[in-house]
Order: C-alpha cells, then structure tokens, then sequence
C-alpha cells in the first residue's frame, strides 16, 4: 500500500482524540461497575440488590435521555461530554472516600447508581451524535467499528484490571478509575469545537418528540433498536455475574473480572474484522441471525458449571452482539440526518438503557425467585422468541441489504 493511500485510509487528528476519550472513560466506567458491584454483593449477598444496581441507573437516564439529545443539538457535544465524564469522576471520588472511611454502604452505592444514571443520559447521546462531525460521511461504518473496537479494549481491560486490583481493596479501583477519567477528559479539550447543522428554534417538548416521531416513521431504525431493547432485557445476565463468580463457579473478584471481559473479548474480535471487512450486503438478515447466536450463547452460559465454557459462551454472545451494535449504530446514523442526531441518538440511548439496566433488574429480580441458572436459560430462550417476533414485525428490517449513507451525506463527504 502506497503512502498516500494510508493517509487517505487514516482518520482525523480529532477522530483520534475522540477514541483516546472513549477508551479511557470507558475502561474507567467498567473498572467502576465490577468494583461496585462486587461491593454491593459482598455487603448485602442478595440478587435482588444487584437488579437494583441496574434499575436505580435506568430511572434518571429515562428521564433526562431525550431532554440531554435536545440539548445535544443545540450545545456543543464535548461539553455535555466532558459533563457526563466528570459525574461518573465525581462518583469514584464519592467511593473511593466512603469506602476508605468506612460509611460507604448499600445506600451510598444507590447513589451513586442515580448519579451514573444522570451521566449515561449525557453521555450516549453526545458521543454517538459526535462521531459523523469528525470524519466524512463515506467512512462513517468504518469510524464506528473502529470507535467500537476501542470500546471493546476498554470493556476487556477494565474488568480484567479492576477485578485484580480489587485484591487490594475498593477504593485503589475508585482511585485508579478517578485517574482514567481525568485522562479522558484532558482529550476531549482537544478536540476542535464542532460544528453542526443546528435545527430551526421550535419549543423544547416539541424538539424532544421530534426524535421520537423520526423513529416511528422509519420502520427499519425502529426495528433495529428495539430489537436490541427486547432481545438484551430478556438475555442480559450482567446483573447476575457476581452471583455465578461467586457461588455457581466459585471463584472471586478476579473471576468476575474475566467473566465481565469475556464478551468484549468476542466483540473486539468481530469489531477488529468488520473495520477492516465492513459488512456490505445482508445488512438486516445479518443483524438478525446475530441476535439469535446471543441468545443461545446466553442459554450455554446459563447451564455451564466450567469458567472456561462460560467464558467461551460469553465470548460468542459478545461476538454476535458487537455485529448487531454495529449494523444498529451504523443504520441509525445514516438514516438520520446531522440536525437531528443527537434527538434520535437519545430515543436510541433510551432503549439500550432500557436494555441493558432494566434487563439486570429483571435478572436480579427473577434470580432472587427461581435462582441464578434457571433466571439465566429463560432470558436466552426469550431472546430467541423477540427475533422470531421481530422477523414477522418488521420485514423491511430483515430485507435490509446495503450500509449506505444518505445522499446528502455523499456529497458532504
């Protein structure tokens, strides 16, 4: 390859900054969750206060989600960035001095779950509705799988970390986790201020609905979203790590560290390919059939009793997931033009929410009744029931061929 092909193939100086943010706040918001939530289960010992670490997190992100896209699009993105990250700082800072103290209790972690609940609602849809303005519309697909990959190393390295440094105690992850978020917010300064295409003023409930009508007029983006909404809230099992760490595989904190990893390590896999093989055609019966490999990966998981075949299962599952994440991200940015993307990037923001903390509420909740395994394999079997569903609901999705951007998004590029 020639020179002036890699720098044609090469990303923007600010792109570049924007992943450094995303990897290192992100490994910080996933060295913070093992540790809180190792914590909560060793203070109180019951699945339901681990379901609760999930719920208290969706409840202020629902309410403050589409309110943060309107302002997402009015406002420049890195502040209400740099917000979401100094929150969750606030938060390590917050356990980090309980936990050395000795006041820090189930209610502090309770807190702080609403805390982080307020920063996710900033945070998705300001870092989703960044990316477009930092690199053309032509390399948008490749931008996301390769902002994702940066992810999934942050997703791998922060359980894994945080896990072994838990050893230690608490508040040496909190601290660690105080430091990763300053970092990433020195990179976010500087990245350019952005420049994007702001919508005609309009009262604020109507802005904020806006995003929702978009959704519902374009059956493929709705199907794509609430796929992962219904698919992730039946065969989540985060919620239920430390139980299986703990008391079905009888390992400890550095085991829920490896277990929470696993996934990222099959979705960084994946990610790793489609940035360099983008998927092209088959866009929607791809998407689907992955949805289906989570849920029967879930259902291994479920029955495994081997910390090497649960790890392999969660790997899978984070595999197939990461070509849903990015076939999903990939279809809402392009459908969606640049005035509205922080709106949209907020519904969207809603549902994986609600995916994701409403899904380890129910599989705390359901584990506390009929236990960790059971709650687990009827998760998986209900994933595969929502993607026969949706193949019936939504057909436009499941004929989806192309990855393409909007016309106008083509000549801008």
């Amino acid at each position: 390859m020639s020179a002036g092909s890699s720098r044609a193939n090469a990303f923007p100086s600010d792109f570049r900054r924007y992943l450094v943010t995303r990897l290192s706040g992100t490994a910080a918001n996933q060295m913070l969750m093992v540790a809180l939530a190792w914590q909560m289960y060793d203070l109180t010992g019951r699945a339901f206060d681990l379901g609760m670490v999930g719920l208290l997190q969706f409840l202020p992100a629902l309410l403050l989600t589409l309110p943060a896209g309107h302002l997402v699009d009015r406002t420049d993105r890195r502040r209400v960035l740099a917000a979401a990250l100094v929150l969750q700082g606030v938060v390590a800072l917050l356990l980090a001095w309980g936990t050395l103290r000795g006041w820090a209790g189930r209610e502090t972690i309770y807190v702080a779950c609403v805390v982080l609940g307020v920063a996710r609602a900033l945070q998705f849809p300001s870092q989703q509705a960044m990316v477009p303005a930092l690199v053309a519309g032509r390399d948008l697909p490749r931008a996301l799988a390769a902002s994702a990959s940066m992810l999934k190393f942050a997703v791998i390295g922060g359980p894994v970390l945080g896990g072994f440094l838990y050893a230690a105690g608490p508040a040496i992850v909190y601290a660690l986790c105080l430091l990763l978020l300053a970092v990433s917010v020195a990179f976010l300064a500087r990245i350019r201020p952005l420049r994007t295409a702001r919508p005609p003023e309009e009262p604020a409930l109507r802005s904020v609905l806006d995003g929702l009508a978009f959704i519902w007029n374009r059956k493929q983006v709705l199907g794509a979203i609430s796929l992962d909404l219904f698919a992730v809230l039946m065969g989540g099992a985060t919620a239920l790590l430390p139980m299986y760490a703990k008391d079905v595989l009888s390992t400890g904190p550095w085991g829920l560290g490896i277990l929470r990893a696993a996934p990222a390590v099959g979705a960084l896999a994946v990610a790793l390919a489609l940035a360099r093989w983008p998927i092209e055609r088959r866009a929607g019966r791809s998407m689907l059939a992955m949805v289906a490999v989570y849920g029967v990966s879930t259902i291994v998981f479920g029955v495994s009793r081997d910390l090497a075949l649960s790890v392999l299962a969660l790997a899978a599952g984070g595999g197939a997931d990461m070509v849903s994440v990015v076939i999903r991200h990939s279809l809402v940015q392009l459908d969606t033009p640049d005035e509205m993307r922080g709106r949209v990037s907020a519904v969207s923001s809603v549902f994986i929410g609600a995916s994701n903390e409403l899904g380890e509420f129910r599989a705390g909740t359901v584990a506390d009744w009929i236990g960790p395994v059971a709650a687990t394999v009827v998760g998986g079997v209900g994933t595969l029931v929502v993607v026969a569903c949706w193949i019936r609901l939504f057909p436009s999705l499941l004929r989806r061929d192309r990855l393409q951007p909007r016309e106008d998004e083509r000549q801008r590029g």
